[in-house]
């Protein structure tokens, strides 16, 4: 399986995630979904919660379905604060045209 690294990032005191991209929609930013089981606080039941980050991806590389690992930055607009590190593993049926 072949990885591509990004960039090289000192992690120092940042989170470091990894999730789905759910959308590829717009330049160099991606909306990465975190998946996450927590226990329903009075009937026990597990439930599957997710988180959005908006991700900045400098080189539009990462697509839809994508398995990315991000990681916490400075704020770059209003809604993001994250950046891609590398992409763990591409979606099944993806083309890569780099």
């Amino acid at each position: 399986m072949s990885e591509q690294t990004v960039q090289t990032v000192d992690v120092g005191t940042r989170r470091v995630v990894t999730g789905v991209v759910a959308s590829d929609k717009m330049n160099k930013t991606r909306r990465v979904e975190i998946p996450r089981m927590v226990r329903h606080p009075r009937y026990g039941k597990i439930i599957r919660r997710k988180t959005i980050c908006m991700v900045h991806d400098e080189h539009n590389i990462c697509h839809v379905g994508d398995f990315v690992e991000i990681v916490e930055s400075r704020p770059l607009s209003r809604t993001k604060h994250w950046e891609l590190v590398r992409i763990i593993k591409k979606a099944a049926g993806s083309t890569d045209k780099a």
